[in-house]
């Protein structure tokens, strides 16, 4: 038998999440941004929105690069920390570059390391996630 909680007493803040499903085209990656930025600023997260899309510029670019035809990414919020996560059915595994100071390209991961609280990258049916953690700082 499920009992109402009593008033006043503490219980789980409430766990907001949303997913997109994007075509792995350049115009792309500016909607992941206005997409990340919307949900933010509904959920109250606005002081995370500089690095989240930064993040996600970077993780998306390497899916739309390396992905396949689309890609999914997915926010999920709670009180003041965000995890994220692009999913894409491309092969292989995203690593970190040693560019050097003339290259164009190759530091999108890196800039995700110096950014994000952690990150990695996940195994998953048919593709691979890369995921990230940010969190409010006071």
């Amino acid at each position: 038998m499920n009992m109402p909680l009593p008033h006043g007493s503490l219980s789980a803040p409430p766990i907001r999440t949303v997913e997109y499903l994007l075509p792995s085209v350049p115009a792309g990656v500016s909607e992941a941004r206005s997409l990340v930025r919307a949900e933010l600023t509904g959920w109250g997260m606005e002081k995370l929105i500089d690095d989240c899309l930064l993040i996600v510029s970077e993780l998306v670019t390497n899916a739309v690069q390396h992905g396949g035809s689309a890609y999914a990414l997915r926010l999920e919020g709670r009180e003041d920390q965000l995890y994220g996560e692009v999913f894409d059915p491309g092969d292989g595994e995203p690593r970190r570059c040693s560019p050097g100071v003339d290259d164009l390209s190759g530091r999108g991961l890196q800039i995700v390391a110096a950014i994000a609280d952690d990150w990695g990258v996940t195994a998953a049916d048919g593709g691979k996630i890369v995921w990230f953690s940010v969190g409010c700082t006071a």
